[in-house]
């Protein structure tokens, strides 16, 4: 098969064609053949894009699959242009240890899902490494599930075996959520200051532990030098920013609908979500990661946190290209390579994240001339809403390819 177009990658922008064989990119060039699939001036092809931090609520307990399931937070990841994701641990029954990860691997491959997805283990008390390479989680304080920990030294502890390991961190201080558990509103219950106060922490751990570590939906301003510095003193560190964050703030709250609007760690201040917009720019933020959190809206009425956003990923995007001034190679960045980076070491063989040759034949294909409003009826998450229902973005998801097929074409699910 033979793709032509405009191909972005953090390098540029450049027409050329792409040769695939099954599916794995053969060659990268002007002038391979007569294409199969040609996409005019308006579209821009990126390497599949993938977003390394999900819910898609199944295990194999099967407890929350009435609100997802692989399959369906598959469809809409294709509806949304991502062709693959990371899904966490904080299942009813969470992976922690070898059966647990292994038994959710299995019933991850009952389901036969068109992409790729690479499963995350949890870390709680008393946990130990897995005896093969897998990213880890660790929830530093209370959220949906029950790995987490109540105080910080107890996370020490917990932390000192997972040494040289990759471990993404959710920063909200469980000592000062406690504190401000009485607040009048969500937001002033886990405040700013709980994630300034875990991000030094998780910093610390991550250099006494030699973590290669990750920082889950960053959403504080404050913070965001504390993560520059600790990245000039050598620090492996990345950092996840949420299309909620970047989007919404405090000041689109209303009664009517708070609940919706709810989600941990909380929407901030608009100062706080213009700086998030400038450390994607500035690279300081390195994944658009949605934090895909698909419940029904009877339990968001009922104050569950989280909001659903695979569907509406690729649309977002535009948003950010033609609304923010982003370019396209700053999304070619955060939202493929980077994430491909991530999951590679545990996708192997198969490659993300580069139009190249040895790399999966898999991609995302944006059309900046065809504008996306979107409609509760168009989506695919079982949850079946979005927070963006009803806002046009400037732009949609022309074509997904994975494994060197065609997926979905604008307007329908191949």
């Amino acid at each position: 098969m033979i793709i032509a177009g405009q191909l972005v990658s953090s390098a540029g922008v450049r027409p050329g064609q792409i040769a695939t064989q099954g599916d794995t990119i053969t060659a990268v060039g002007p002038k391979l053949g007569t294409p199969d699939y040609q996409f005019g001036e308006e579209c821009l092809i990126f390497a599949g894009m993938g977003d390394i931090h999900i819910h898609a609520r199944d295990d194999v307990s099967q407890k929350e699959t009435y609100k997802e399931d692989f399959a369906t937070a598959a469809l809409a990841a294709l509806n949304g242009g991502v062709v693959h994701v990371a899904d966490m641990p904080n299942n009813k029954i969470a992976p922690i240890d070898s059966d647990t990860y292994r038994g959710k691997q299995a019933h991850l491959q009952s389901r036969h899902v068109p992409i790729t997805v690479t499963l995350y283990a949890g870390i709680g008390p008393g946990t130990q490494p897995l005896p093969f390479p897998v990213p880890y989680k660790v929830y530093m304080g209370h959220s949906v599930g029950d790995l987490f920990f109540t105080t910080l030294e107890q996370l020490d502890q917990a932390l000192a075996p997972y040494r040289g390991c990759d471990v993404s961190f959710h920063c909200e201080d469980p000592v000062l959520m406690e504190q401000h558990k009485n607040a009048s509103t969500h937001e002033e219950r886990r405040p700013p200051e709980c994630e300034v106060s875990a991000t030094r922490f998780a910093l610390a751990m991550i250099e006494k532990y030699d973590l290669t570590g990750k920082l889950c939906h960053y959403s504080v301003g404050e913070g965001l030098p504390l993560i520059r510095e600790a990245r000039r003193r050598g620090l492996r560190v990345t950092c996840e920013v949420t299309p909620h964050h970047l989007y919404y703030d405090t000041g689109d709250i209303t009664e009517q609908n708070r609940g919706l609007m709810q989600m941990n760690p909380p929407l901030r201040a608009a100062d706080d979500r213009l700086a998030m917009l400038a450390a994607l720019r500035d690279g300081t933020l390195d994944y658009l990661a949605t934090d895909h959190a698909p419940h029904t809206l009877e339990e968001k009425a009922r104050g569950i946190s989280g909001q659903p956003h695979l569907d509406t990923y690729g649309a977002f995007v535009t948003w950010l290209i033609l609304k923010q001034g982003f370019h396209p190679e700053q999304v070619a960045r955060f939202c493929a390579e980077n994430p491909g980076r991530f999951v590679n070491p545990y996708t192997a063989p198969r490659k993300f994240g580069q139009i190249a040759p040895g790399y999966a034949a898999a991609f995302t294909v944006l059309n900046l001339k065809q504008p996306t409003t979107i409609r509760r009826e168009d989506l695919f998450t079982k949850c079946g809403w979005s927070p963006f229902e009803g806002v046009t973005f400037p732009g949609s998801v022309e074509a997904v390819f994975v494994d060197g097929r065609l997926v979905r074409m604008r307007g329908n699910t191949v």
